[in-house]
């Protein structure tokens, strides 16, 4: 005799959770359970219902802990066969806990198609909400208001997104399934279906006339556009009625695009352009420092002259004994076109100063010749350089190196490290000692980079590392 269980059709797991739980404790088998959608088909079936099942225990419940999300997606699917699904899939996990690695398995095929459709559901859900502003609340917040028509139930699975997206506001979020709020402190979800209401604020012409000016024609794809942005969701997107539009001019914009001229260059470009002329060019001498310099400017190796405002080269006596090599300029080195002057570099030379070493007497440069950088706001923040930028510049350093003829390199960093020695050495194993390289004439001092000892801030530690730095910048002396 089958047993009727009624679950309401929302995306609750706990109910069918202890529902099932019981049922499979005591071994009832998926085909004499017959699952119903509240108030809909339940007295089709002439059984009791029932939402518990009693008697003798006959067996643990064992789950893995990589099945669970699968049961919970598959039970937010609209489908109302996916209460059945779930016991069948939970019935047969107990003989074999890999049952849903295998795809050729009609169960397991469709709770994937059924766990993709749940996915792809929330993943619009998050994309095409179109919130309206609201009265503030009593304490000021600003409110917001949002109809969503989702194609499961997917309201508990998206509610903590948009906790975290919108938290600086109160929001509600109505849907034929139920509603979502946050008012600050406290996500409630709802399952009660939901009326939907009319919507409208001030901001909505504003961003239809942002949407059409951002709308690129060249790059309509109809297709692709249908398939990312399905008709079911227009009706509610203030951005919908515009499309039909907008496409149908595409080809036309595109055309005027075409012939309009192209745009003057943005005046910075003009500025460095400028900075770049007014460069007093040298004669050209082959095998020179001059020559050296231009080339390096030049230089079109690695993307990182496509950023940065030009390229830093070495600076110092062309005879120096002593050359020390950094990682790479800074953000001041790279406005002002010279290296060590940032506050790595500033650090550097109060060392030498302490160390009894006069800057003059040192050839300084920088294993790699442009500044890498990531902007955050309006600060550019430094990016440690790759392996293909190192490898572009090699050519610089060993330049350099040719012509200064240095009795020691200096390497600050584990960038310049593997610039003048390779990949083979770590800094923690050569760092502090000097290393004889009788073929090529010169010997190699390995020390931290100052902008290590920065970013330790004001801190015992930083202060050892610096006394470190003294201490090795020290053994320059000998060779000058």
């Amino acid at each position: 005799m089958s047993v009727v269980v009624t679950l309401a059709d929302t995306s609750a797991f706990e109910p069918w959770r202890q529902t099932a739980r019981a049922a499979l404790q005591r071994e009832v088998p998926p085909e004499q359970i017959v699952w119903c959608l509240q108030g809909k088909n339940a007295d089709l079936f002439s059984c009791a219902e029932t939402t518990s099942f009693t008697g003798e225990i006959k067996r643990d419940v064992r789950l893995k802990a990589s099945n669970l999300p699968v049961l919970k997606d598959v039970l937010c699917h609209s489908s109302p066969e996916r209460f059945a699904l779930a016991y069948r899939l939970l019935w047969r996990l107990q003989e074999d806990p890999d049952l849903l690695s295998v795809p050729t398995d009609p169960d397991v095929g469709q709770a994937r198609r059924m766990v993709q459709q749940v996915r792809r559901a929330a993943h619009k859900m998050t994309a095409f909400v179109r919130f309206r502003e609201q009265d503030p609340t009593e304490n000021g917040r600003r409110r917001f208001l949002s109809w969503f028509e989702p194609d499961h139930h997917v309201l508990e699975k998206v509610s903590s997104f948009f906790a975290k997206r919108f938290a600086d506001m109160d929001w509600l979020i109505l849907t034929p399934r139920g509603s979502i709020s946050w008012n600050g402190t406290t996500l409630n979800c709802s399952f009660k279906p939901c009326e939907k209401q009319a919507l409208e604020d001030d901001v909505e012409q504003l961003w239809q006339t942002y949407y059409a000016s951002t709308f690129n024609p060249a790059r309509v794809r109809t297709k692709a556009m249908r398939n990312e942005m399905p008709r079911r969701y227009w009706k509610n997107l203030p951005e919908a009625a515009l499309i039909p539009q907008l496409v149908a001019e595409a080809e036309k914009r595109v055309a005027e695009m075409a012939a309009r001229e192209a745009l003057p260059a943005p005046k910075f470009h003009q500025a460095i352009q400028a900075r770049q002329s007014a460069i007093t060019i040298q004669a050209h001498v082959p095998g020179s420092m001059t020559e050296l310099a231009q080339d390096i400017r030049a230089c079109r190796a690695c993307s990182l002259q496509c950023h940065a405002t030009q390229a830093v080269v070495g600076e110092g006596p062309e005879t120096a004994k002593v050359m020390i090599v950094g990682e790479q300029p800074g953000d001041q080195e790279d406005l002002a076109g010279r290296p060590f002057v940032g506050p790595a570099g500033q650090l550097l030379m109060g060392c030498l100063e302490e160390a009894g070493v006069a800057r003059e007497a040192l050839y300084l440069t920088n294993a790699v010749k442009h500044f890498r950088f990531t902007v955050n706001g309006r600060r550019r923040i430094h990016q440690a350089p790759g392996v293909e930028h190192i490898s572009a510049c090699q050519p610089w350093l060993k330049r350099e190196i040719a012509l200064v003829k240095p009795k020691l390199i200096v390497s600050l960093g584990a960038t310049a490290l593997r610039a003048v020695s390779g990949p083979s050495d770590r800094l923690k194993d050569v760092r502090g000692t000097l290393q004889e390289h009788a073929g090529e004439g010169w010997a190699h001092l390995t020390l931290a980079h100052p902008s290590w000892i920065l970013r330790l801030g004001p801190t015992d530690q930083a202060e050892r590392e610096r006394q470190a730095l003294i201490a090795g910048l020290s053994k320059i002396k000998g060779v000058l």
